[in-house]
């Protein structure tokens, strides 16, 4: 099955349109978006479909942003807590500083459950880890990343810890495919609603690793707003893997 791929604007407005047409909330995408992060990471660490026990005590590693993308981070984070892993949280500003919103309320939750949470200070290092799941920047990038941004993506980078992005690999542009100074080198990507259509240029392949789809609840019909045509997919499963073949994404099945 082909499908299409969003910019950023149409993603935008997806996004507006779940929230002000159908009063379906971030928070509610995002908690979706985390379950499935969390369920690939343990598919990523599992021998085996009926491993049960892939998740105890393995240790995983959040990196999580200040910005929504951040807040599926966190949710993820919480599934695997709940699920038996250890997961240490890694923020890149302390938590008196980030804004109200969806990825604040997350991580509200995490402190009251007295989850592993760390600031990305200076001379901070990346603990040793089974798995990293990279939720620093998300499809709202501007530039090269910086600060401890950019310090949190050379320490996933320099770990031998697969790593997980969330919707795009954090320096990489959804736009255009450009890949920033630095950006984090994903050994798989689970992207959201749709993949982006830098997702799909070369020069971002590499950078992607493994491509997967996730669910957050979009009906199929919000896509007629955006003259797309998109059947009902997700019926197969919440979390399909990707194929690039000539520059157009295929769902396989």
């Amino acid at each position: 099955m082909i499908l299409p791929a969003l910019t950023t604007d149409q993603m935008r407005e997806v996004d507006r349109l779940m929230v002000e047409h159908l009063g379906i909330q971030l928070l509610q995408m995002m908690e979706n978006a985390g379950r499935n992060l969390a369920l690939l990471a343990k598919r990523i660490l599992s021998h085996d479909e009926d491993d049960d026990d892939a998740l105890q005590d393995r240790p995983i590693v959040v990196l999580a942003g200040r910005g929504n993308n951040g807040g599926g981070g966190l949710a993820a984070a919480r599934h695997l807590l709940n699920w038996g892993a250890w997961v240490q949280i890694v923020l890149t500003d302390p938590p008196a500083d980030l804004p109200s919103g969806a990825m604040r309320d997350q991580l509200l939750i995490l402190q009251k459950m007295d989850a592993p949470l760390a600031f990305a200070d200076e001379g901070w290092e990346l603990p040793p880890a089974d798995l990293v799941v990279d939720a620093l920047i998300g499809y709202g990038i501007s530039g090269d990343p910086r600060g401890r941004t950019a310090d949190l993506i050379q320490l996933a980078n320099s770990s031998v810890a697969p790593i997980l992005s969330l919707d795009v690999p954090s320096g990489l542009d959804p736009a255009s495919g450009q890949l920033h100074i630095p950006h984090v080198s994903a050994t798989a990507t689970m992207t959201l609603a749709l993949p982006k259509r830098g997702l799909i240029q070369q020069e971002a392949q590499a950078a992607c690793g493994q491509l997967f789809l996730a669910d957050i609840g979009v009906p199929p019909e919000l896509y007629e707003y955006l003259d797309l045509e998109v059947p009902p997919f997700f019926a197969i499963d919440t979390l399909m893997p990707l194929q690039i073949q000539d520059g157009v994404v295929l769902l396989q099945e």
